[in-house]
């Protein structure tokens, strides 16, 4: 998928020093675009820069996720 892409997916939850028969995996949702795609992951970013601000020295950084596609519960392009 290219462009803007919805996902929804379980989440790791920490827990510590607690009854852990009262946690689960969490649900989540983000909107982004895929960076990149193998048969285990996507890597979705969420901000990315449109172009380079003039105090930029180094390469373009971005902000993103790394989900497992054994985890993504739905998933569609936007737009």
């Amino acid at each position: 998928m290219n462009g803007l892409v919805y996902v929804r997916y379980r989440d790791h939850v920490l827990f510590r020093n607690a009854n852990s028969s009262l946690y689960q995996p969490a649900i989540r949702e983000c909107v982004g675009w895929i960076a990149k795609e193998n048969d285990e992951a996507i890597w979705i970013l969420w901000d990315r820069s449109v172009s380079k601000l003039p105090h930029e020295r180094i390469q373009l950084e971005e902000s993103g996720l790394v989900i497992l596609k054994s985890e993504i519960l739905e998933m569609k392009k936007l737009g």
